[in-house]
């Protein structure tokens, strides 16, 4: 008799549910943004596969990226150093973080992510996604931990909304804080400078003094700023003033390579004009200031880039040069990129 009552009780139960009740299928709705590769550039990185932007994870990865409490009190975010009107860089010749502490570096541009082999000057990063908790975790920048960021905002509705809408669940994971900054900074494509514009013929033109610069450009600059990243991301020493922190090493941090002492990442030469000062601690405040030093003579290295070595450690450049070598790489300057 048992029995039948509670099989009798299974079928009313069974029966009273509606169908959407009982086999509607949870629906993930968070498309991926479609990248425009622009003419010419290289290849995607492979990681960018592995962590491809979608709607919801570039506003998630947006909204940290702006989000103050990454840090230990609260004063400083990744948009604190990386400030979209200079590029996603700032015009302090070191990084600053929390309580005025200086870094060991000048903040780099954040442009063209997707398509880089190397992150932060020594290269030190092969994987964007790897590159977040650098800052959260250093003293002299953010000074927090990742547990200390989550604790933060593991209970505000906003983030637990935009982190399901992400991820298809609430729960804030480290990894899922990583991947949406990345999937933010890999839509960050510069690519509608005067110069695209004169490359894809859209009714641009060169003046005069951007036209001999570009050619001595070709002359004296494409070896190393090569493709349209304008980098052949590759590490060189140039021979630029030495930082007095004796903790710098360049390259040599990375790899304990005496041979790779004071070589750097080669920077993208786009946007350019935003983002002064210059060098690897921003030894040269103006970009005149850097071609009379290349002018004039670099320091001596045994490890001097051949370019150099070979010229008498110096690129020579007449002040005409230099000045059109100027206007050209201001031709580079993407003003949608640092206003949209």
């Amino acid at each position: 008799m048992k029995k039948i009552l509670l099989s009798f009780f299974i079928i009313q139960l069974i029966s009273s549910c509606t169908k959407e009740d009982v086999y509607e299928p949870f629906i993930f709705d968070n498309p991926e943004i479609e990248i425009s590769i622009p003419v010419n550039f290289p290849e995607l990185n492979t990681s960018f596969y592995a962590n491809v932007p979608t709607k919801y994870g570039v506003e998630l990865g947006e909204k940290l990226f702006n989000e103050k409490r990454l840090s230990a009190d609260n004063t400083i975010s990744c948009s604190s150093c990386h400030m979209q009107e200079n590029a996603f860089a700032d015009h302090n010749e070191k990084g600053i973080g929390i309580e005025g502490r200086i870094g060991l570096r000048n903040a780099p541009p954040i442009q063209n992510m997707a398509f880089m082999q190397f992150y932060n000057w020594d290269g030190n990063k092969l994987v964007l996604e790897n590159q977040p908790l650098v800052p959260i975790i250093t003293f002299v920048e953010m000074d927090s931990s990742i547990l200390e960021v989550i604790g933060k905002i593991e209970n505000e509705e906003e983030y637990l909304n935009l982190f399901y809408n992400a991820f298809g669940y609430k729960e804030i994971t480290a990894d899922r804080i990583y991947n949406s900054i990345g999937q933010f900074e890999y839509t960050l494509i510069s690519a509608n400078s005067k110069y695209d514009k004169v490359k894809r013929q859209e009714g641009e033109e060169y003046t005069d003094e951007e036209a001999q610069g570009y050619q001595t450009f070709q002359d004296k600059c494409a070896s190393c700023h090569s493709s349209e990243l304008f980098t052949d991301q590759s590490f060189r020493n140039i021979g630029f003033p030495i930082n007095p922190d004796s903790e710098e090493g360049g390259r040599s941090r990375v790899t304990g390579e005496i041979d790779d002492y004071m070589r750097f990442r080669v920077p993208s030469l786009r946007n350019i004009e935003y983002t002064a000062p210059y060098g690897s601690f921003g030894q040269f405040a103006t970009l005149k200031e850097v071609l009379d030093y290349l002018d004039n003579g670099v320091l001596d290295a045994d490890n001097l880039d051949p370019i150099l070595k070979d010229n008498g450690n110096r690129i020579p450049l007449t002040e005409n040069e230099k000045e059109n070598l100027i206007s050209f790489l201001n031709t580079l300057s993407d003003t949608d990129f640092i206003t949209k």
